[in-house]
This record gives C-alpha cells, structure tokens and sequence, in this order.
C-alpha cells in the first residue's frame, strides 16, 4: 500500500496525475449517486464506501479538472451508521451494483433523504424535508430484487459488473435477488456465447423467465435452469423473441392480475407495484365519473387502481410507446371499457388531447424524466390534479421545477425505500393547481 499524501500537500500536486494515489480525508456529506463527499485541499472528493462523518484513507479511481472520485479502501475512524456488508462481493474493486451496504437499513434510507431534500433545493428551489419510508417484505434490505441481470464473462460465467467498469465481478449469488431468481441458478450455470442473462421472477405468482442476450446472430445452446422456467432471447433492437415457455410474467396486485411481458417494466421491489398503486389511488382521491390520464402507463399498473375509482360512468386513457406494454395493458385493462390505451410519444398522444378536460393525471416516466413540455401540456388540459412516480431524484426535481412554472404546488412528496442497499430512491410527488 502506498502511503496517504497529506491533504495540505494536494494543491502542489494537482498536476502529477492522481490516480492510483491513496490521501487521508474526512468526509462530511452525502451526494446523489451513492458517494460521499470530502475534500483534498480545494478539490471536492466524491468517495465510495464510506459514510459522512468518517476519517477514511481512500485511493483514486478518476480525476477530472474539478473533482475527483475514490474509493475508500481503509475506515480510520468509523461511523456508528457503518455496519458489515451482508456480501462478500461488495466493496472497493467488486460488484457495482450496491452503495449502501456498509450502512444500517435506518442509515440508508437517511442518507436517500437528505439526498432528495438536497436535489430539490438545488434543482427546484423546494425546501422540504424528506423521510424514506420503509418498503414492506424486506426488513433486513435483502431478497426484494425481482429482476436481475447478469453480465457473462468470456469464459461464460455470470456475475454483475463493477462500478462504472464493463470488467465482470463472478458471484455465487446475488444477495438483493430474490428467492425465486435464486431458484433458477443463473451464476451456477455456464453460458458460452452470451452477453447477458436477465433472470425474472414474480413474488406473487410461481412465473420465472429467462431473457438472454446471445454474442452473436446465432443462438447457442443453452443450459437447463435449476427450476422450471420460460426462455427468451432479446435482440439488440431490444425485441424479445419466444424460445420455450410463455412469454409473459403474470403478477398479482390486490385482487387483478396483471399480464406483463418478460422484456417490458414492472417494479422489481417484490412489494413496489402494490405500495405505489394504493399510494398513487389515495394520493389523486379520484370520483366516479371522472376522466383521468395514465402517462408513460407500461402494463396499465396505475391505470387499473384508477380506473376502478372513477368507475363506468368516468374515463382513464393512458399512453405508451412501447409496443409490447401497450397490448400488455389493453389485456390487463379488458374488462374495463371505459379505459382506452394509446399507442404513442406521451407529448404527442397529449397535442391529440389539448381540447379535453382531465382531472386527474398519474405519470411514471424513465429515469430521463417528463420534461418541460408535458407539464405545460397537463396545465393546457386543465388538469388539477397530479401524481409524479420517479426513480430518480434529480430528474423530478428539474421537472417538478417546470410544473410549479405552470401554476402547481408541490402539495405531499413520499419516498419509499424500494431498492435497499443502493442509493436508488422511489419518489411519489403529489402536484394541485387551481
């Protein structure tokens, strides 16, 4: 191990080239990304592994003409948050795909907190203190995960990648996975010639899937799941073609089930899509008759909760352009005729709408975001009333921002603690306007 330059000398060394160089720093915050933030002289440190609080010596992985990032690869003064990693394969050099697991459930969903508090003065000017409410079905913050996809080496063993690596971290399993993606053995079996293999699983039914990703035109032959399983393969265009086995995932919530293709979106906490439904229903309070829109609907999730409130005599119409979602929600949203499902660009699907009177609107978009434009034209539709269900705190944040530009009041924001272990958050941002 080299040994830790002293912050004081950083400045005098700014141009020597720093990575690899291990330095001692104390870190007193927390940023969006799962990093911890310090300083070495006059340059901010975004550091992983560590806590706020700590005294950690760390080693440079990046240097950029304004920051650096780091791993800490030594706890000189630990914490009381820290706890020990429930997996061999996280931390410093290992698997990318947790943040959080040096710290306590209670730290983690703090420190999600003070993460979207933050994100929302910065970005939206909002000042609001934020509490991340525990998710139901995984009090000790594993076996919630119910999709997972693993990366294949070249010597065709699976494992998760590295932080911000295309490099391969081999595993026995993964410890956020759910019991049922265990069932299917995914990292015991060998996979020649395959990119990726997704393994999917339902928590409220007994549907399991595999998705692969094959190396090249041709399908190599594959191996036997441990348990029984549907398989698919998914193209680089993202089309999924059938192999053996159905080509849905069905998912009970409340008392509907829901069909969803393997390759499209569903929540992947085993308890998020119930939650969020009866939070997104509760949260709009919707009346008989009336009329409501589902934006970025996926398999129909809130369009179904929704749908029931306003009853025959109202309408819910919801928009999608993926097209395997959208016959997904039109089949899960059969029996319900006063809900139709457009197959289209949410902004354009609501150009088609401008002279229609909404009251309601829920919308779920990816993690890229609405964007300015669909605010402006929910507030055009005369709409009240509005439901934002976001993954990530920045993006909602920007687009909150553009809805209180319109004339909402950001009136209730929850945060639900839908991915332990990582720094992803799920928000639910309840706008009104007169």
């Amino acid at each position: 191990m080299s040994p830790a330059r002293n912050p004081d000398t950083a400045a005098s060394e700014a141009a020597a080239g720093l990575v690899g160089t291990e330095l001692e720093l104390r870190v007193d915050g927390v940023a969006h990304g799962g990093w911890c933030v310090g300083r070495d002289g006059e340059r901010v440190v975004f550091v992983r592994h560590t806590l706020p609080g700590e005294l950690v010596r760390v080693r440079v992985t990046e240097e950029t003409a304004r920051f650096l990032r780091a791993d800490a690869v030594e706890v000189l003064e630990a914490s009381p948050d820290r706890v020990e990693a429930p997996c061999p394969f996280a931390g410093p050099g290992k698997c990318g795909g947790c943040d959080w697991q040096h710290a306590s459930l209670e730290a983690q969903r703090r420190l999600k907190g003070h993460v979207v508090s933050e994100q929302l003065r910065r970005i939206a000017k909002i000042d609001r203190r934020v509490e991340v409410e525990e998710m139901p079905g995984a009090p000790d913050g594993l076996g919630w995960r119910t999709r997972v996809r693993y990366a294949v080496d070249d010597e065709g063993r699976a494992g998760l990648r590295r932080h911000r690596s295309h490099e391969i971290e081999p595993i026995d399993r993964c410890r956020i996975a759910h019991p049922r993606v265990d069932e299917l053995g995914v990292t015991e079996l060998e996979w020649p010639r395959m990119r990726d293999v997704e393994a999917i699983a339902s928590a409220t039914t007994r549907d399991t899937a595999l998705v692969v990703n094959p190396d090249g035109a041709k399908l190599p032959a594959l191996p036997e799941p441990k348990a029984s399983s549907a398989v698919l393969r998914r193209f680089s265009n993202g089309r999924v073609q059938q192999v053996r086995g159905r080509r849905h995932i069905r998912e009970q919530v409340g008392e509907r089930e829901f069909r969803v293709s393997a390759g499209g979106f569903w929540q992947v906490h085993s308890s998020a899509a119930r939650v969020l439904s009866e939070a997104v229903v509760e949260a709009l309070a919707p009346e008989p008759g009336e009329t409501g829109l589902d934006l970025f609907c996926g398999a129909g999730l809130f369009a179904a909760g929704l749908a029931e409130a306003v009853g025959p005599e109202g309408r819910m119409l919801g928009v999608e352009n993926d097209a395997e979602s959208v016959r997904d929600a039109r089949y899960n949203l059969r029996d319900m005729p006063w809900v139709r499902v457009a197959h289209a660009d949410t902004d354009a699907q609501l150009r088609e709408w401008v002279d229609m009177r909404v009251d309601f609107a829920v919308l779920d978009p990816p993690r890229t975001g609405a964007g300015t434009v669909v605010a402006r034209q929910l507030s055009e539709l005369r709409n009240r009333r509005v439901a934002y269900v976001s993954c990530d705190p920045a993006t909602l944040a920007r687009d909150l921002a553009a809805f209180i530009e319109e004339g909402y009041e950001l009136t209730e924001l929850r945060a639900f603690d839908s991915f332990p272990m990582t720094h992803h958050v799920e928000c639910l941002a309840v706008l009104r306007r007169d």
